[in-house]
């Protein structure tokens, strides 16, 4: 009789464990929605969250190290060299921007609202679009049965074609910018640096120097995931902040949701299409669609209209609700 009962809670605490595993990602953005907009109507709670903003200012970046840094402890440092896939996906991107440029100057010479909403829609998408591959997009590759260590190299070279681009077509689309070229390139670079050589030096270093424990970390394959979920939660609170406290108009903020929503899948398909036929689907899916949205929201409110930087906001949330699925359906399968 004692042993049925013991079982009873084993079994429901082994289940809530097995959900969590798979809908980490959604209870993640679940979690982080919920509990912005508690904070937000709820008066009660409005000095709590300003003093929990300082906290959320330190774990974030703390969280993003640790996801990268858990991750590269596996990568194989032999296998980062340049891929052909690589350069598809990059050609894929440059084409992507070329045309969503096209579009937006179209629409910039017309002084209608109508146009106006229409190259801000279109701005939104190209920070979607212009943007480096996610710096956590190796741990979903790593989960999903992709190559670490390709795409690890990708998300550098990524990072580097995103530096050049950005400070070389925002100024055609914003004049009264002032985009300074080398100083815009040198911003976003050293954002992009911290984030990511700083965990891949130490990675090495742990992998050559520090075994013992490194392989005690390689022996935990979820924790980089869960500590993603962390961040993820709470880039989400900041995605819903910014949504809600935007001055554009509804219709607006559905447009460029939806718009975006159509955006993950195309960019997903194209790079999935590309990998195909270039050796790494799983890799070139995840290279093209999972975006570093962080610095594209930056960038928007840096050189942009800032209502553009709702497109970001809006792309993470699609992004890692096609992620889920994806991890659902590779579960399901293994």
């Amino acid at each position: 009789m004692t042993d049925h009962h013991h079982l009873r809670p084993t079994r429901a605490v082994n289940g809530f464990l097995e959900f969590l595993k798979r809908w980490t990602l959604p209870v993640a953005i679940v979690v982080g929605t919920l509990s912005y907009l508690t904070f937000y109507y709820v008066p009660a709670l409005d000095e709590l969250g300003n003093s929990l903003g300082g906290v959320f200012d330190v774990i974030f970046p703390l969280f993003v190290f640790l996801t990268l840094f858990i991750t590269f402890c596996k990568v194989d440092f032999h296998q980062m060299l340049p891929h052909r896939w690589h350069t598809g996906v990059l050609i894929a991107q440059l084409l992507l921007v070329a045309v969503n440029i096209g579009i937006i100057l179209w629409f910039a010479d017309s002084q209608e609202p109508s146009a106006q909403s229409q190259k801000l829609l279109w701005e939104a998408m190209l920070t979607c679009i212009i943007g480096p591959a996610a710096s956590a997009s190796p741990v979903v590759v790593g989960k999903l049965g992709g190559n670490i260590s390709t795409m690890t190299t990708y998300v550098l070279i990524s990072s580097l074609a995103s530096s050049l681009l950005i400070p070389l077509v925002f100024p055609i689309l914003e004049p009264a910018a002032h985009v300074a070229f080398l100083e815009a390139f040198l911003m976003i670079l050293e954002k992009v640096s911290i984030v990511l050589l700083l965990p891949l030096v130490l990675g090495w270093i742990m992998q050559h120097y520090v075994k013992g424990l490194c392989a005690r970390i390689v022996a935990m394959p979820n924790l980089s995931f869960y500590c993603w979920s962390v961040s993820l939660s709470i880039t989400t609170g900041i995605t819903v902040k910014n949504i809600v406290s935007s001055s554009a108009s509804v219709q607006l903020l559905l447009m460029i949701a939806a718009a975006t929503f159509a955006l993950c899948f195309v960019q997903f398909g194209i790079g999935r299409f590309i990998g195909r036929h270039l050796g790494e689907e799983i890799n070139a899916g995840q290279a093209l669609f999972q975006k570093n949205t962080a610095l594209s929201i930056w960038v928007a409110y840096m050189y942009l209209n800032p209502v553009s930087s709702i497109g970001a906001g809006c792309y993470v949330l699609w992004q890692n609700i096609i992620n889920s699925q994806e991890l659902w359906h590779y579960y399901k399968r293994h």
